[in-house]
Parts: structure tokens; sequence; C-alpha cells
């Protein structure tokens, strides 16, 4: 009896197994996130010439952050998790501050409307 229950098991395991195959589940270390293969830390590292015009409502935004603005909102979502980052944590960086860069800059094509972590775009 003992014997037969074991040897369910295995028939159990090696049928979930197969269906598992079958509807392509992928392992986690395939998931990548929302900045690609990008590793988000460093891609926060790069909105360093940002981060006092994140910082402050009224602070002038430089030319250099526009353009790395403008080429992050190609992935609104990237964007979102960036600010979301401890390295912009600890850098001071205020999301409901972040989400103005964009409007700031003058950039026509924005994401108005997608949020991020409950501030929208402007």
């Amino acid at each position: 009896m003992e014997t037969q229950v074991k040897y369910m098991w295995v028939v159990v395991f090696a049928v979930s197994m197969s269906i598992a195959g079958l509807n392509r589940v992928e392992a986690t270390h395939d998931y990548y996130g929302p900045c690609g293969k990008h590793d988000i830390e460093k891609e926060a590292q790069k909105l360093a010439p940002c981060t006092y015009a994140a910082k402050y409502w009224r602070a002038p935004v430089s030319e250099r952050c526009c353009a790395i603005i403008e080429k992050k909102l190609s992935n609104p979502g990237c964007l979102c998790a960036i600010l979301k980052t401890r390295t912009a944590y600890d850098a001071g960086v205020r999301p409901e501050v972040a989400v103005t860069i964009p409007k700031r800059c003058n950039i026509a094509v924005r994401p108005v409307g997608h949020k991020c972590g409950g501030f929208p775009f402007v």
C-alpha cells in the first residue's frame, strides 16, 4: 500500500510537470521586470541630472535631464519603477514632483494620465 502511494505521487508529479511544460510555464529567472534586462538601480543612477528637479516643484530642469527623461518616456512603466527605487529614495526624489518633469521639459509626447504610485504624469 505504501509503495502504491509513493508511486502515485511520482505519477502526479510527472503529469503536473508535463502540463506545466505544455502551458509554457516559465521560471522566474526569465522575468526581467518593467525595465527589461536592465538593472533598475543602475537605470536610476542615470537620472542623476534630474535629482534636484525631482525634489523641488519650482526647480529648473536641465537640458540633460530633459533629454534623459524623453528617452525614458518610451516606457513609462520603467520610469515609474525607477522613481520607486532605493537609489531614488536615498537621493530624496519625490515621485509627486518627479512626474511633473516631462511637462516642465515641454515634452510633447508624454504619458498624461499614466499613474506612478498614485501620482499621474502631467
